[in-house]
Order: C-alpha cells, then sequence, then structure tokens
C-alpha cells in the first residue's frame, strides 16, 4: 500500500451527503496522523454554470474538533429550538417568498 493510500484510509473515517433545497450538507469524519478524529462539514450550493458549461459550486466548511462537540450539538440545538418555537410557520415554499425583489435593491 502506498503511502497515498494509507493516508487517504486514515484520514476519511464517515462521510454523509444531505441534500436540503438548493444546498447538500457534507459530514465527514476524518482523522489526523496522531488519531485524533475530528468533523467537517461542508455546505455546497450550486451557483452557476461556467464558460465550459460545468455547473461551478460555493462551498463553505468548517472543522469541528472532539473537544468542541458538545458545546457545539449544545448551541445547534439551542437555537433550533429557539427557531421551532419562535419562528412563524413555514409555507411550502417559504425559502422563495420574499417582498424583496432584485430590482429593488438599487433604489
Amino acid at each position: 500500500m502506498t503511502e497515498e493510500q494509507e493516508k487517504g484510509e486514515r484520514s476519511n473515517l464517515f462521510s454523509k451527503a444531505v441534500k436540503a433545497g438548493k444546498r447538500t450538507y457534507f459530514f465527514d469524519v476524518k482523522s489526523t496522523r496522531a488519531s485524533d478524529q475530528y468533523i467537517t462539514i461542508t455546505e455546497s450550493k450550486k451557483k452557476g454554470m461556467s464558460d465550459d458549461g460545468k455547473f461551478f459550486f460555493e462551498k463553505h466548511k468548517i472543522f469541528l474538533y472532539r473537544e468542541d462537540f458538545e458545546k457545539f450539538v449544545e448551541g445547534l440545538n439551542d437555537a433550533v429550538q429557539y427557531i421551532k418555537e419562535n419562528a412563524p410557520p413555514m409555507t411550502h415554499n417559504h425559502r422563495h417568498d420574499s417582498d424583496v425583489h432584485f430590482d429593488d435593491l438599487g433604489k
């Protein structure tokens, strides 16, 4: 086995993709050389098409280390709970409903 194969097997332990509307979230468990495990969360959103006819994506990534898991999950759960208790009900097309139009933004 080559060093590159060994590194790949050691660093990528688990991956899950979650499609949500126009976005896809990737949850990847990786390992450092010292065998410490961490999570990368990547948001990928289709942004358009390049001149050669291929789609291009905007990506944002965060790294979540094991010592931060509990505080991160607690903060995420608190934020989700707040929205569940305080936000108006979602409509089927809620993401696309808006009183703001692109033509109005420059005015």
